[in-house]
């Protein structure tokens, strides 16, 4: 997929760029996959803000996607490839023999008119989805579970995809999109090929509008508040952090710090991804 660029009409048409979607169908989405999606901005149940910068943007209504792909053996014919506000893959709706249709993530190739199956028997295409133990070795994937039954969760999003290194023990070792090493159990599925929309990373956002409009607010430096609201206000001009590390509004050590809390997989992954 392509990116279209504009003339430089205006400050921002000069550095703003946005996907192609010629090739995505023209159409309204399958309103029986439709959810609504109500508007957090970043407040939890109290409430309160958890998360900074949120609120405002678009309304947009969520796509039910078929993540676990437990149809087997029942060929679906793809009727569409359309847009999704939710997630930046594309997403393509099939219709299954037996009437019943689903959304899935399109990957790269998957054209409208196009079968795909899922099962231990599918064939090595596109869109297709087998357990690990079906796959072959050296084989990218993505939309994988890592937990049997629960739904992929990994390699999901715009041109991401996972290459199949080995199977041992049970276990299917998978390099991840972001260097990690991995083991997962053979009985979860995983879609062939690679996510779709490519470019997608190359695309220039170019003005502050159009970040609003994807649900963002304006985020404020630090070092340019006061020190009753920040560790890094304060000073005359310029003034450098003033402590062993940068932190966050709170106080809590930013830009490296691990957060990291789920120890009990930590024996299937055999290399992180900083090379540890």
């Amino acid at each position: 997929m392509a990116i279209k660029n504009y003339k430089p009409t205006s400050p921002a048409r000069r550095n703003m760029s946005v996907t192609d979607y010629s090739v995505l169908s023209k159409v309204e989405p399958e309103k029986s996959l439709l959810a609504p999606l109500n508007k957090k901005s970043g407040r939890n149940s109290y409430g309160r803000i958890t998360v900074r910068h949120r609120g405002g943007g678009n309304r947009n209504k969520y796509r039910i996607i078929d993540f676990k792909r437990r149809n087997f053996d029942v060929e679906g014919i793809v009727k569409t490839l359309e847009y999704d506000p939710n997630r930046s893959a594309h997403i393509a709706l099939v219709e299954y023999a037996d009437g019943t249709k689903s959304y899935i993530i399109a990957p790269v190739g998957l054209k409208v008119g196009y079968k795909v199956v899922s099962g231990p028997n599918a064939d090595i295409k596109p869109g297709n989805a087998l357990p690990l133990s079906n796959i072959p070795v050296g084989t990218f994937v993505h939309n994988v579970e890592l937990y049997p039954g629960k739904g992929a969760q990994l390699a999901r999003s715009a041109g991401n995809m996972a290459q199949l290194m080995a199977k041992e023990n049970g276990y299917a070792l998978l390099r991840l999109p972001s260097g990690e090493l991995r083991n997962v159990p053979e009985n979860c599925m995983a879609s062939i090929g690679q996510v779709s929309n490519i470019d997608h990373e190359n695309v220039k956002i170019g003005k502050a509008g159009r970040k609003r409009n994807m649900g963002w607010r304006p985020t404020v430096r630090g070092s340019v508040m006061n020190p009753n609201d920040h560790p890094h206000g304060g000073g005359e001009g310029k003034s450098p952090v003033g402590r062993p590390g940068p932190v966050t509004p709170w106080g809590k050590p930013a830009l490296g710090y691990k957060t990291r809390k789920n120890t009990r997989s930590d024996k299937l992954i055999v290399r992180r991804r900083n090379g540890k």
